[in-house]
């Protein structure tokens, strides 16, 4: 994706702000907006920002678990599972 194709300056938006919602939700393609000739700005609709959030969040969990790992602070799936089937046992 080109952001240089979705490029906006800000008096456009204040003339057209429902027909760039409308084109923001329809497209699902970050919209840059510039003041006096430089980006000052992205507007996104909200299924993509949320869908990002979530990508954002996902991917801070897979860093903080390689963290993890190489802080030897990981227990292998084998050692887990012998655990819950002892557990199950004993119950």
């Amino acid at each position: 994706m080109r952001y240089s194709t979705q490029v906006k300056p800000i008096s456009y938006l204040k003339a057209n702000a429902a027909e760039v919602l409308l084109q923001l939700a329809e497209q699902r393609e970050p919209l840059v907006i510039t003041q006096n000739g430089e980006a000052k700005a992205v507007l996104q609709d909200v299924a993509s920002y949320e869908q990002t959030q979530e990508t954002l969040a996902l991917l801070k969990i897979l860093a903080l678990g390689s963290q993890e790992i190489e802080a030897g602070k990981a227990t292998p799936v084998t050692d887990v599972a012998a655990r819950l089937r002892a557990k199950r046992r004993v119950e």
